[in-house]
């Protein structure tokens, strides 16, 4: 893990929401509401179409955390709310930044505050905490030059 420190912004991703993420995040986490995969339904509730469910919008939350710390960090703590809908045609984009780094024997754990937003406003907004295996060793390489 390259060294984290509070205060580092996370690279934005940018994710087209498109009718078949919708629909595929759905049926994946077995959420089978209408408003999901419906949209003649979902207008006669009141929405203006489909919407993204909330656990695709937390596997997206955690593929953005484990994109950045890469393939062997850990998901801890994963607290989200969700917002504005992710309507089809929308993109939302989630910007992270770093509020806390531990070092310890087992690794480097971070929590990270993560928002992700669309043109409607907020879709998600909460904290990932995230642990590096490793990373205590290779934050004290980093520091110092050479081996820990």
């Amino acid at each position: 893990m390259t060294r984290t420190a509070q205060g580092d912004e996370l690279a934005p991703l940018e994710i087209p929401i498109t009718r078949t993420l919708i629909v595929s995040g759905a049926v994946a986490s077995r959420d089978y509401q209408d408003v999901h995969h419906d949209a003649e339904l979902a207008r006669a509730k009141g929405s203006p179409d489909i919407f993204m469910n909330i656990l695709t919008t937390n596997g997206l939350v955690g593929r953005y955390i484990t994109d950045h710390f890469g393939p062997t960090a850990v998901l801890r703590k994963v607290a989200i709310r969700l917002g504005a809908p992710n309507y089809p045609g929308d993109t939302m984009v989630l910007r992270g930044t770093v509020e806390q780094v531990e070092s310890s024997p087992e690794g480097t754990t971070a929590v990270v505050r993560v928002v992700g937003a669309n043109d409607l406003g907020n879709h998600v907004t909460g904290t990932v905490t995230v642990t590096v295996p490793g990373g205590h060793e290779e934050s004290e390489r980093s520091a110092t030059g050479g081996p820990a």
